[in-house]
């Protein structure tokens, strides 16, 4: 099926997404967790939520959305991620979030598709995410450009204000996975050759997504409740196993530019990523 430009506007009914600290502590995992974050992997400390774990209850919309929109898998790269706080997630919780089609974009070859997702918790606003997707061969159907994003950026020379690299395991795709992200791109060797990857199934972007929101947590001496929201573009792709190194740069005024790298490649995996966080 083609990519469908009407169904921008498409709104899903409410998805109803309950979760307990079971769910919490294996996205931690999915992440890359260690034992000296134990706040984040042991119910005896609540346990703490990292802020990236809002995209999990927003999985099943944003699929109804892609499904609904006629995006071909084989064909999808996700550009960007963006999670917006309204306060901080709960250890265990019953959350409704509805999805809508924001908009779908002409880049003459590609398509840009961007979804939106809010939660709620007992009818109050929790949080929201948008989801940027690329698609090849997908352009040229006569529709709008892309708006600029306009991002915080690093003043040119300016030094980072932090740099923390942080592990991968061989296995961590197939541990994120089953946060719900299903994709066979990160598990299946056949299918991840098919679309384009003869090296093997790639990291989620997701899963890299978590991994710098933890080093940003790292640096903010722990507390993922200062982290009011966080966002990023996926430029290149890694591998279970690479490390990962954040290079964080403290703009004042509660603002950070974030930049992220895999192994010993010079050019960053995440470019334009940001965050905001309270004092």
């Amino acid at each position: 099926m083609p990519l469908d430009p009407s169904t921008v506007g498409f709104q899903t009914k409410p998805f109803v997404f309950e979760y307990s600290f079971q769910q919490t502590v294996l996205y931690a995992l999915g992440v890359g967790a260690t034992r000296d974050e134990l706040d984040f992997l042991y119910e005896g400390r609540g346990p703490r939520v990292l802020p990236s774990f809002a995209v999990v209850p927003s999985y099943a919309p944003a699929t109804t959305l892609f499904e609904q929109t006629g995006c071909d898998l084989l064909k999808l790269l996700h550009l960007g991620q963006v999670v917006r706080l309204h306060r901080p997630l709960p250890a265990a919780a019953r959350l409704e979030t509805v999805g809508v089609v924001k908009g779908i974009y002409d880049m003459k070859k590609l398509a840009q598709v961007v979804l939106e997702t809010r939660t709620t918790e007992h009818g109050e606003p929790l949080f929201d995410t948008e989801w940027t997707l690329l698609l090849r061969d997908s352009g040229g159907f006569g529709g709008p450009r892309p708006p600029k994003a306009d991002v915080p950026k690093a003043a040119p020379g300016q030094a980072p204000s932090f740099v923390t690299t942080l592990p991968t395991s061989p296995e961590q795709a197939l541990l994120y996975r089953l946060s719900g992200d299903l994709n066979p791109l990160h598990a299946d060797p056949d299918f991840a050759a098919r679309a384009g990857f003869s090296e093997g199934p790639i990291l989620h972007g997701l899963c890299t997504f978590g991994v710098m929101t933890r080093a940003l947590v790292r640096n903010l001496g722990g507390d993922e409740r200062k982290i009011a929201a966080i966002g990023a573009q996926f430029r290149k792709p890694v591998w279970p196993g690479d490390p990962i190194r954040t290079e964080g740069y403290d703009l004042g005024n509660g603002r950070f530019a974030l930049e992220a790298f895999a192994a010993d490649r010079p050019e960053p995996v995440i470019t334009s990523a940001w965050a905001e966080v309270y004092p």
